[in-house]
C-alpha cells in the first residue's frame, strides 16, 4: 500500500510526458495506487491524450466502502472503464454503485456507456451534462482520431443524475460530498470531498506536475476566487488533483493558482504598457518551464489570458 504523508508526495517521480505507458499489460497508463486507506487512483500521463496512453491522461479514482465502490471518472473510452473495473475487482468484491464525472471533458465521461450498460448510475454537474449534450459528438470524434481501434465500443452517454451545488451520500459509514465550488477550469468542475479522511479528489480545479490548460471559456479570475473562497477553506490534508500525482494543498496551490496569478500579473503588466495580443504570447513564463505540457500550452495560455483581461 502506498501512503501519502501530509508534507510530501511519496510516489515515484514518474509523472513524465515522455513515458508513453507505465502499465503495458493494461489499457490504463498506470496501475492504481492506494493513496490513503480505501482511496485509490490510477494516475494518468502528464501529457496530451495519445494512442500510446489510450487517452488516460487524467486521474481515475475510486473509493472502497463496505457498501460499495464509488468511481470518479469513467475515462476516455469504454476500454479504459473496463480496465479500471478489472483493477477494482482485484481490490474488493464490493460492486460499483456510482460513477462521478469530474466535468464534461472526454477523459471524464467517454467511458460512461460501459458503466450504464451494467446498471450503474452516473452523476455529473448540470453544466457538465450541458457540455456533453452540446459537444459530445465533437468530443467523441476527437477521441476516435487519436485512439483509433481503441475507441471501439465507446459512445457518448450522458450522466443520468445531475446536481447543482452539492450531492451528498453516506456509503458504508463514509460521508462523500460531491461539490461544485464554483467556476474554475471547465464548466461543471466537480470536487469529491471526504471530510472524515480529509481527502479531496479535486478534479480539474487542481493541477500538479503539468501546466494547466486555459480554454477559451475559462475565467481565470473566477478560478482563483473559487479556489480561495471554496477549496482552500476546506483545509484538505490529502489532494488527488485532476492531473498529476496525489499530494497536498501547498503543492497544488503552487502549480495551479500561483501559476494563474503569475500569468495574470505578467499579462496585466503587458496590457498596462500598451502591449498587444501578439506580444502577450511572449510574456516570461520561464519559471514554469519545468512543467510537463509547457511547450504545448504556455503561449496559448498567455494569449487567452490577454483576451480575458483586455476587457476586465
Amino acid at each position: 500500500m502506498s501512503m501519502l504523508v501530509a508534507g510530501a508526495s511519496m510516489f515515484p517521480a514518474f509523472a513524465s510526458q515522455d513515458i508513453p505507458d507505465q502499465y503495458p499489460q493494461s489499457e490504463l497508463y498506470s496501475k492504481p495506487v492506494e493513496v490513503i486507506p480505501h482511496v485509490f487512483s490510477a494516475i494518468g500521463a502528464t501529457a496530451p491524450p495519445t494512442y500510446e496512453n489510450a487517452g488516460h491522461n487524467n486521474n481515475l479514482s475510486f473509493i472502497v466502502t463496505d457498501e460499495g465502490v464509488v468511481v470518479i471518472n469513467s475515462g476516455a473510452s469504454s476500454r479504459l472503464a473496463a480496465a479500471l473495473h478489472d483493477e477494482i475487482r482485484k481490490v474488493t468484491d464490493q460492486p460499483v454503485v456510482l460513477v462521478i464525472n469530474e466535468n464534461g471533458q472526454g477523459h471524464a465521461m467517454l467511458g460512461n456507456g460501459y458503466w450504464r450498460d451494467r446498471g450503474v448510475d452516473i452523476l455529473a454537474h448540470a453544466d457538465a451534462i450541458a457540455e456533453t449534450t452540446e459537444n459530445g459528438d465533437f468530443i467523441f470524434q476527437g477521441m476516435q482520431s487519436y485512439n483509433r481501434e481503441r475507441a471501439e465500443g465507446s459512445r457518448v452517454e450522458h450522466a443520468n443524475l445531475s446536481f447543482d451545488d452539492e450531492y451528498a451520500l453516506t456509503l458504508g459509514g463514509v460521508e462523500i460530498r460531491v461539490l461544485h465550488l464554483g467556476p474554475a477550469h471547465d464548466p461543471g468542475d466537480t470536487q469529491v470531498w471526504i471530510p472524515q479522511w480529509s481527502i479531496m479528489i479535486a478534479g480539474d480545479i487542481a493541477f500538479h506536475e503539468r501546466m494547466p490548460p486555459i480554454f477559451e471559456h475559462t475565467c481565470t479570475s473566477c478560478w482563483i476566487e473559487t479556489w480561495e473562497t471554496g477549496l482552500e477553506p476546506l483545509k484538505a490534508t490529502y489532494v488527488i488533483p485532476g492531473h498529476g500525482h496525489p499530494t497536498n494543498m501547498a503543492q497544488v496551490r503552487r502549480y495551479t493558482v500561483e501559476y494563474l496569478k503569475d500569468l495574470r500579473a505578467k499579462v496585466g503588466a503587458h496590457i498596462e504598457d500598451g502591449g498587444d495580443l501578439a506580444g502577450a504570447y511572449y510574456v516570461d513564463q520561464s519559471q514554469w518551464s519545468h512543467l510537463d505540457t509547457f511547450e504545448e500550452l504556455a503561449t496559448k495560455n498567455a494569449g487567452r489570458v490577454f483576451e480575458e483581461m483586455e476587457w476586465e
